[in-house]
């Protein structure tokens, strides 16, 4: 897939799934219920145990479905990802490096920003997306402030976004939204750990048609 149609894909589904575990074991479980709950979108980060071979396994296992990696802070774990099939990475910071290797293997940047300069910055450097991060410790006024200097950047918010609160962003004007521990814990370990997930993400699905 191209990266113009992966970015398109990006910004039409709109939530971002992030998948941080310390139980690497449970990541592929995880996933299946993420997918059955409605999720289409999803990022397997890289301080989740073995995340490239899952995201491997994943990518196999569900075509369809985009699966990039995040947690992506240097250009090591960049190469890492891509080489499993990363179909977009995403950082937590505004780093040049990750950005040129993402553009030698054509796939989108999601790029961790919050002040003015380091979202400049991230879009001199080519990021595709700024995540705004972390977004719940600054607020929808925060962005909206933004919005006039940047306002035709492609943002996404990541860092405490819910059910409670997805909407005010959305109203607010943000493309999309990264849902962290709110959807996906970091401990998952049974049966009704993993239904959780499946109900949780149907529930920001469903919001999200709303």
């Amino acid at each position: 897939m191209k990266k113009e149609k992966i970015l398109y894909r990006l910004l039409e589904e709109k939530i971002i799934s992030i998948v941080r575990l310390k139980n690497g074991e449970m990541t592929a479980s995880v996933i299946d219920h993420l997918i059955q709950g409605g999720i289409k979108t999803l990022e397997v980060t890289s301080n989740t145990p073995n995340f490239d071979v899952e995201i491997r396994k994943a990518r196999k296992k569900y075509p369809d479905i985009l699966i990039g990696a995040g947690t992506i802070t240097n250009q090591s774990q960049a190469f890492k990802a891509i080489e499993a099939g990363s179909q977009f990475l995403v950082t937590p910071n505004t780093n040049k490096a990750v950005v040129d290797v993402a553009k030698k293997a054509d796939i989108p940047v999601v790029m961790g920003a919050l002040t003015p300069t380091e979202i400049a910055n991230a879009i001199d450097f080519g990021a595709d997306i700024i995540k705004l991060f972390p977004a719940n410790q600054f607020g929808t006024g925060y962005f909206k402030s933004l919005k006039g200097p940047f306002s035709s950047t492609n943002f996404f918010a990541v860092g405490g976004i819910g059910i409670a609160n997805i909407g005010d962003w959305f109203e607010s004007g943000i493309d999309g939204v990264g849902i962290g521990s709110t959807l996906v814990p970091s401990e998952v370990a049974t049966k009704e750990d993993l239904n959780a997930i499946k109900i949780s993400a149907s529930k920001f699905v469903e919001r999200l048609k709303s």
